[in-house]
C-alpha cells in the first residue's frame, strides 16, 4: 500500500517534492543568470540538468516551491522562451545567458557581459549590492537603492553599458521579487539573511527559517510592489530622472513584468 501510494506523494507534495533535497550543478548541468531558476534547479523542481524546461514544469514549479500563481508563472515561461535560439517549446537555463534579450547590465549578482560570464554568480558584484541593504531587514526602498546603485557603477565602468526597454523593466521585478516572494508580501520586507543565502548558495533558506508563503503571490502583488519600487527610484533619481522612468515601463503590460531575480 504504501510503495503504491509513494509516486503520488511526490507528485503532489512540495515538501516531497524538494525542499529537503538539494545538490549544486554537475558537469553536464547548465545554469542561468537567474538565481532563482538555479535554485530551483538545484532543488529539483525544476529538471536538475536546467534544460528543455516547459511550461508546465516551469510552472508547477514556481508554484510548488514559492506558491506563486501558475498565470504569473506562465508569463515567465513565455519570456524565457524568447531567449532560445532554437524556437521550441522548452528553454534551458543557460539559453537566459544570451545578452540584451532578457539578461541586462547592471545586474545584482553578475557582471557585466563587458566583464565577463553573466552566467556566474559574482561575488564583488553582490558585495556590492548587499552595500545597500541597511539592517538585518530588507524592504523595498533599499531594493530600489540597490538596483540603482548597481546602474551607476555600471554606467561609470562598462563601457558598453546598455539598457533596453525590456530590460529595465525587467529590473523593477528583480527588485521587488526577492523581498516579497521570499519574504511577506504584505509588510514588503524579507530578513535580509535569507536573500544572502539565496544568493550566495543558491539554496532556498529553510536552515534560516524560511519557509514556503502561505498565500500565493499574485499578479497584483508583484504589479503593487514594482510601483513602489518605481515611487523610490524617482524619490532617489529626483524628478528629472530617465533610468527606469515611467515612460519605459508603460510601453510593457505590467502583469508580463519579469519577476525572476
Amino acid at each position: 500500500m504504501r510503495a503504491s501510494v509513494l509516486p503520488v506523494l511526490i507528485a503532489i507534495s512540495p515538501a516531497l517534492a524538494g525542499f529537503d533535497t538539494w545538490s549544486p550543478p554537475g558537469p553536464y548541468d547548465v545554469r542561468a543568470p537567474c538565481p532563482m531558476l538555479n535554485t530551483l534547479a538545484n532543488h529539483g523542481f525544476l529538471p536538475h540538468d536546467g534544460k528543455d524546461i516547459t511550461r508546465e514544469q516551469t510552472e508547477n514549479a514556481l508554484f510548488e516551491a514559492l506558491h506563486i500563481n501558475k498565470t504569473l508563472a506562465s508569463f515567465l515561461f513565455d519570456f524565457a522562451l524568447t531567449t532560445n535560439p532554437k524556437n521550441t517549446s522548452t528553454f534551458s537555463l543557460n539559453d537566459l545567458g544570451n545578452h540584451n534579450i532578457l539578461e541586462h547590465d547592471a545586474s545584482l549578482s553578475r557582471a557585466d557581459a563587458y566583464f565577463g560570464n553573466v552566467l556566474q554568480f559574482n561575488q564583488t558584484v553582490f558585495d556590492e549590492t548587499k552595500t545597500y541593504w541597511e539592517g538585518d531587514t530588507i524592504d523595498l526602498r533599499m531594493a530600489a537603492k540597490a538596483r540603482l546603485g548597481r546602474i551607476k557603477t555600471s554606467q561609470a565602468t562598462n563601457p558598453t553599458y546598455s539598457m533596453s526597454e525590456l530590460g529595465d523593466a525587467f529590473t523593477y521585478g528583480e527588485s521587488a521579487a526577492y523581498v516579497v516572494v521570499l519574504g511577506d508580501k504584505e509588510s514588503r520586507t524579507v530578513k535580509r539573511s535569507w536573500v544572502e543565502w539565496f544568493f550566495e548558495h543558491e539554496q532556498l533558506p529553510q536552515h534560516l527559517g524560511w519557509k514556503r508563503p502561505a498565500a500565493s503571490f499574485e499578479e497584483e502583488d508583484l504589479n503593487s510592489s514594482m510601483e513602489e519600487i518605481e515611487k523610490y527610484t524617482k524619490e532617489l533619481e529626483g524628478s528629472n530622472s530617465t533610468s527606469g522612468s515611467q515612460k519605459h515601463r508603460r510601453r510593457l503590460p505590467r502583469r508580463r513584468a519579469h519577476f525572476g531575480f
